[in-house]
């Protein structure tokens, strides 16, 4: 199944796109879709540490699966004030 990562902030700038399009075997997991996701993009590695992951809009665990009709999100900290 093909998914889409979408990324924000510091990983879009890092991954030098908005989101990361990814082939996931079915009953893929997050922490599957993070392991692959780092292959094809190293540099989210100094992100996705301190990220959180979304689908669907909610907060979501490592071992939530997903779908190919999942809305996946890397949501990285954001400071600011």
């Amino acid at each position: 199944m093909i998914v889409r990562v979408k990324l924000f902030a510091a990983a879009r700038a890092l991954a030098g796109a908005s989101e990361v399009i990814l082939d996931m075997p079915n009953g893929a997991s997050l922490q599957d879709v993070e392991r692959e996701m780092l292959k094809k993009v190293p540099a989210l590695e100094r992100v996705v540490s301190h990220a959180r992951w979304a689908v669907d809009a909610e907060f979501a665990l490592p071992e939530s699966l997903v779908t190919e009709n999942s809305e996946i999100a890397l949501i990285p900290p954001v400071s600011g004030g």
